[in-house]
Parts: C-alpha cells; structure tokens; sequence
C-alpha cells in the first residue's frame, strides 16, 4: 500500500476515537436534569376485604407506591389495626381512611351502619326475598298486606307500599327458635333505614305480611301508589286505574266499573196560587195548592 495513504487513514482513525472520547466525556460530566421518580411504602390489603371484616395483622401489608398518593392513605399498619371494613377492599388496594370504620367501633355488621342509621332485621322467604336476588347493596320497597284497624274491612284485605328506596346492608341466614324452642334456620335481610322506619317495620313485620319489591339502584323516584283492596281485584276499580276509552295503557288494570247507583231528587215544594176576592167593601185574597199532576 501506498505509504502516504496509509498514514492519512490512520491519522483519520486516531482523530475520530479522540472525538468521540471528547463528546463522551463532556456527555457524562453534565449533571443529569431528569428527576427520578420516587416511591413510598403504603398500607395495602394483602387480600380481599368483605365489608364487616375486622382487621388484624395478617389483613394487611406494605408495599411500594408510585405517583399520587390516595386520599387517607397511610404508611403504618397500626393505624388499622382492630377497626372494622365498611366498603369492600381488594387485593393490593390502598387501605384509606374513608372505608375504614371509626376507631373503637370494632367490626362486623354495626360498623357498616352509617351515624345516625339503623339495621333492622327482616325474616323473609324465598317469594318475600325476591327468589334469592336481594343482595347487599340492592335497593327495594317493602309492601305490607292485612286487614285494616277495625277488623271489619268492607273491601277486604290491604296491601300497600310501606317504605320505598330502602338499602339491602346485608341477606344471608340466621338460626332462630320455634314454637317449640327448637333452632331453626331463617333468611334474614337487614335492611338500612331511619329510627322512624324502624319503628314502622318493625309494627309491620308483627301484625302484617311483609313483601319485599326488587328496583333499579339508579331509580330514585318515590311513587305514589293509591294501594289495593281485595274487592279492587273482583270488579272494583280506583280513579288511578281508570284509562282513557279505546286500547288500554300498557301496565294498567282496566277492570270493569261499579254499576250506577241512581241517586234520588229531592222533591219540589208545591207552588201556591193565590186569588183576589172582593166582596162590597170586603177584598180577600184566599191561597190554594193545586195537587201534583201524576205521569
């Protein structure tokens, strides 16, 4: 080879590694302007939490957290420990104060009840408990059926809607006595209502039959409903079930109407003539009744 090409394409090598020795060492020298993200220990469920549950040591554990902190989250295990659940939690979800019962209230179902709330028991069967769909968490009405005060009902049996949008806190079953003293097994639903509506179930579920009503959670409106009589089902029919002339309306009842009762007029009361009788001096003015002129 050509010696003068030689010694140009080493001098070409030799400057090349020095140029990229230069820019690699200016590169490296300029402090690094990218923050690293920083993580922090969290507590987090180490399994899946049922509302009720009470928390203990093994319920829990740490782990590491990246980006925004969750409201309420805490960094220390004690803070949760022997308080109950009121919302479900997940398996490696942040544990937050906000479905944490308060300190002290302990667990199971009390501490799922709002301040200012009430569970009242309902025992149900598989027709009253909607075949098994009244779950925690649904929303329903409660219907009562029975006999009015008194006793002596002309229409029969009532039913009526009691409560309405009333929350399901919890369904399973529950071991009660019977007449004879022996346990049995009993479906109870708790249902998440007011001081005043406890009272007003609890009357309910002892002198009548209670109906449990599934609806929509999302369907918030309170109806109106006039309530039923037996004799509504036989011929009776009520303003509200009344529908206009021609095809009926979808979920009414067009039952046939009561016949007319005539109702009696009043008589009227006879008109009397009167006439001017003069006799010389003497005028009187006699007044007759003329009988009524029968058809």
């Amino acid at each position: 080879m050509n010696r003068r090409i030689l010694i140009i394409v080493l001098s070409a090598l030799v400057l090349s590694v020095t140029a990229s020795y230069l820019v690699y060492q200016t590169i490296s020298s300029r402090p690094s302007t990218a923050k690293v993200p920083q993580t922090v220990n969290l507590v987090v469920a180490a399994r899946d939490l049922a509302p009720g549950t009470l928390i203990h040591e093994t319920d829990l554990k740490m782990a590491a957290w990246l980006g925004p902190l969750p409201r309420g989250s805490l960094g220390k295990r004690d803070a949760f420990l022997s308080r109950g659940v009121v919302s479900p939690i997940y398996e490696d979800e942040p544990v937050t104060e906000n479905r944490m019962s308060p300190k002290g209230s302990g667990g199971g179902l009390a501490a799922t009840i709002p301040p200012g709330m009430r569970a009242c028991a309902v025992r149900v069967n598989e027709v009253v408990g909607v075949a098994g769909f009244v779950v925690p968490g649904m929303r329903v009405d409660v219907l009562v059926t029975g006999l009015p005060p008194g006793g002596n009902s002309p229409g029969g049996p009532k039913t009526r809607t009691l409560l309405q949008n009333i929350e399901v806190l919890s369904a399973g079953t529950n071991f009660q006595k019977d007449s004879e003293g022996k346990p049995e097994q009993a479906q109870v639903v708790n249902l998440l209502v007011t001081p005043a509506q406890a009272e007003v179930l609890s009357l309910a579920g002892s002198e009548t039959h209670i109906q449990l009503v599934l609806r929509n959670p999302t369907d918030t409106q309170i109806a109106t409903p006039p309530g039923t009589a037996m004799s509504d089902l036989f011929g009776g029919v009520r303003p509200a079930d009344r529908v206009r002339p021609g095809r009926p309306e979808t979920g009414t009842l067009a039952l046939p109407p009561h016949p007319a009762v005539p109702i009696p007029e009043e008589p009227v009361p006879p008109i009397p003539y009167t006439i001017d009788v003069s006799n010389g001096s003497v005028h009187t003015q006699p007044k007759f009744i003329l009988p009524p002129v029968k058809p």
